[in-house]
């Protein structure tokens, strides 16, 4: 029974051992993407134009509550309802822009998976072929801040990717 379990042990710590594992760097490889870069700016463009227009309303909608402010003592009871209404529905409204724009499903979001998912599916892609190709086992990506605490360069296959995906490195 102890020879079956030693040898089961030495299997298993060969097995592991012959292992080879590399590592990427996915800023890097990123870096040196045009169209990755390209995709950053426009979505940066973007969003700028979009916060600019949803504080542009937030802005009026301060601008509404201070002339309120100001004219509510001259302003019968309907008037201050129908005014506060007004206010609460530009609010409402502005929130819902910001929500189409920023949130979760909105189209900042959809965007950047349009122009940037394709470029991260391609990276993913050609890492697959070269630790395919290289019977390497596992590929960890030190951008990720996985902790590694020792990388060995000659096992960083950055290079490699971006000379399968068709650009020069650094």
């Amino acid at each position: 029974m102890k020879n079956i379990l030693l040898v089961g042990l030495l299997l298993i710590s060969s097995l592991l051992s012959a292992q080879k594992y590399a590592f990427v760097d996915s800023e890097y490889i990123l870096r040196n993407i045009p169209a990755y870069e390209a995709a950053n700016e426009q979505l940066s463009q973007l969003s700028a134009k979009w916060q600019t227009e949803i504080e542009t309303r937030f802005e009026e909608i301060s601008q509404l509550y201070q002339t309120y402010q100001t004219e509510n003592v001259f302003l019968s009871n309907e008037m201050k309802i129908k005014r506060e209404n007004e206010i609460v529905e530009k609010e409402k409204q502005a929130k819902q822009l910001q929500q189409s724009y920023f949130g979760q499903d909105g189209e900042l979001f959809k965007r950047r998976e349009s122009l940037v998912k394709p470029i991260q599916d391609d990276i993913f892609n050609a890492i697959s072929e070269i630790a395919a190709d290289k019977n390497i086992a596992a590929v960890f990506d030190k951008a990720s801040g996985m902790g590694i605490m020792y990388v060995d360069s000659k096992n960083d296959i950055s290079d490699e990717v971006l000379v399968k995906l068709g650009y020069k490195s650094e």
